[in-house]
């Protein structure tokens, strides 16, 4: 990511009132960076700001005037192994969550609504498909992650009854040596202790993490955008290609696999195949359609060149 420049004013016309959930994540401070936000935690902080209780269906605006809502907010999902309880509160985090944000949509007078409502879901939706070409158009796959995705879009969706303009942007492997893969990634590649994951063979559909945030910010910013949208590079690469290339970017060596049943004695058995060993070739079909969106970061090579000055 660039260094942050001055704070970003949103386009003559676009909601200048953004409200965010998720928005201590790593991607939701990235977009704060660019935007100014009304942070949703779930605290009362004392001042009449927004908060919400997620859990509870309830959502306190303080009667402020809201143009956009960006959801981001949901239990991280590759933390901890996925006992039952782990899983459920994932799924339950991603339904309760948005769950609430309809429901108090819905009981806003129409003219207090916000435009348009921009809520994360994740590529996990297409589940293990191989090499199968996977657009916005493709059909939800199998197992856990595509089930809980499922859920998660069905609740969003919601909004589309009321007439609200509501965008589910379907995240790939966002990038940032801040956290997520790549911040994991970074310290064993250092030693010299990278390498594929499993065969190496399953698709890894990358974002830099600017990108995402532009993602983001074009759909609130483009009434022309709607429905589900994959946030994810055209540039995508096989795993063992992407670490092959975060090697070749560190100058460090790519010598040492990791084996399948490795990461599943270490992650757990669903886990391991669902997060890492699963593949996706998504490609950003509707983003490579507007006329109103360019990616800053179409190739891998240039990406990792970018973040790695950030380090």
């Amino acid at each position: 990511m660039s260094p942050p420049g001055p704070t970003e004013s949103p386009p003559t016309g676009a909601p200048r009132a953004l409200l965010l959930s998720g928005a201590s994540g790593m991607v939701g401070a990235a977009l704060a960076e660019r935007r100014p936000v009304l942070p949703l935690p779930r605290r009362d902080p004392g001042t009449g700001a927004p908060w919400w209780e997620p859990a509870a269906g309830r959502v306190h605006d303080g009667g402020r005037a809201i143009g956009a809502v960006v959801h981001l907010a949901g239990a991280p999902v590759a933390e901890r192994r996925w006992t039952a309880a782990v899983k459920a509160k994932i799924l339950a985090s991603r339904r309760e969550g948005s769950r609430a944000l309809v429901a108090w949509l819905a009981a806003l007078p129409p003219e207090r609504r916000p435009t348009v409502l921009v809520s994360a879901s994740a590529i996990g939706i297409y589940g293990d498909r191989g090499d199968e070409e996977l657009t916005e158009q493709s059909s939800p796959g199998s197992g856990f992650l595509a089930e809980t995705c499922q859920t998660w879009e069905d609740e969003v969706r919601r909004a589309e009854d009321l007439g609200l303009r509501t965008v589910r942007v379907r995240i790939g492997i966002a990038l940032s040596p801040r956290g997520g893969a790549l911040g994991r990634m970074l310290p064993i590649f250092r030693l010299g202790g990278g390498g594929p994951m499993g065969s190496g063979r399953q698709w890894f559909p990358w974002v830099h993490l600017d990108d995402l945030v532009s993602v983001l910010l074009h759909a609130v910013d483009t009434p022309s955008v709607t429905g589900a949208v994959n946030a994810v590079a055209p540039g995508i690469v096989r795993q063992a290609d992407f670490a092959r290339a975060l090697g070749r970017a560190m100058g460090r060596p790519t010598l040492l696999p990791t084996p399948a049943l490795a990461l599943k004695l270490v992650m757990g058995a669903e886990l391991a195949q669902e997060a890492l060993l699963a593949s996706a070739r998504v490609l950003p079909t509707a983003l490579l359609a507007d006329p109103g969106f360019r990616f800053r970061f179409p190739t891998l090579d240039d990406a990792l060149a970018d973040l790695l000055k950030q380090r």
